[in-house]
């Protein structure tokens, strides 16, 4: 079992939710609902991982708020 992060934004001219892996070129999706996009991105991902180990292009340190006045 392998496990990957993932960021999810939602498009704001479809509504949809869209998640990629980040670094990984290709690692992406989408869904109506958080449910739909966790399947769609498995399957996206299970398909890239037939071609082997990933490739990152970066590596996903985390997420931090910045306050501005």
């Amino acid at each position: 079992m392998r496990t990957f992060q993932v960021i999810v934004e939602r498009d704001p001219d479809t509504g949809l939710l869209v998640g990629s892996v980040p670094g990984w070129p290709g690692a992406h999706s989408q869904g109506r609902t958080q449910q739909e996009l966790d399947e769609n991105l498995r399957e996206v991902i299970a398909m890239l991982l037939e071609d082997g180990e990933p490739r990152f292009e970066s590596e996903f340190v985390g997420l931090q708020t910045i306050r501005v006045a």
